[in-house]
């Protein structure tokens, strides 16, 4: 397999990984299991980390989409290089970068580490050409 593909596969473990992180934030909240459990009616409170985590993980759903097309189009239409490889290495880890940051409360150094892993998509986008 490929780099890329590696990339994109640890890509999605990671966005599988990410809830059970910041699931963990609710255990020691009293009532939070009878509230995870229940239909989620009312939002509960929670830990900041927590929220800034859930949004982290937001953010990465939304990025693994355009992320996927590009190294899955790169593979198939036999673009995919030493470059995509790079590029897509680059993706994975700011993405990495992206969530331990957001969910630290990092401001500036979020923005950062998603503007690099933009750039990267777009070194891969261009590779295509």
């Amino acid at each position: 397999m490929t780099t890329d593909l590696w990339m994109l596969t640890w890509c999605a473990v990671l966005a599988l990984a990410i809830p059970n992180i910041y699931i963990s934030g609710y255990a020691p909240i009293s009532g939070a299991l009878a509230w995870g459990l229940s239909n989620r009616d009312t939002d509960y409170e929670m830990p900041t980390w927590v929220d800034r985590a859930k949004r982290a993980h937001a953010n990465m759903i939304e990025n693994i989409g355009p992320f996927a097309i590009l190294v899955l189009v790169a593979h198939v239409s036999g673009h995919a290089n030493a470059t995509t490889a790079l590029w897509s290495t680059v993706f994975f880890a700011s993405r990495v970068a992206h969530f331990t940051v957001y969910t630290l409360g990092i401001p500036f150094v979020r923005t950062l580490v998603f503007v690099v892993g933009l750039f990267a998509e777009v070194q891969i986008l261009m590779e295509l050409f």
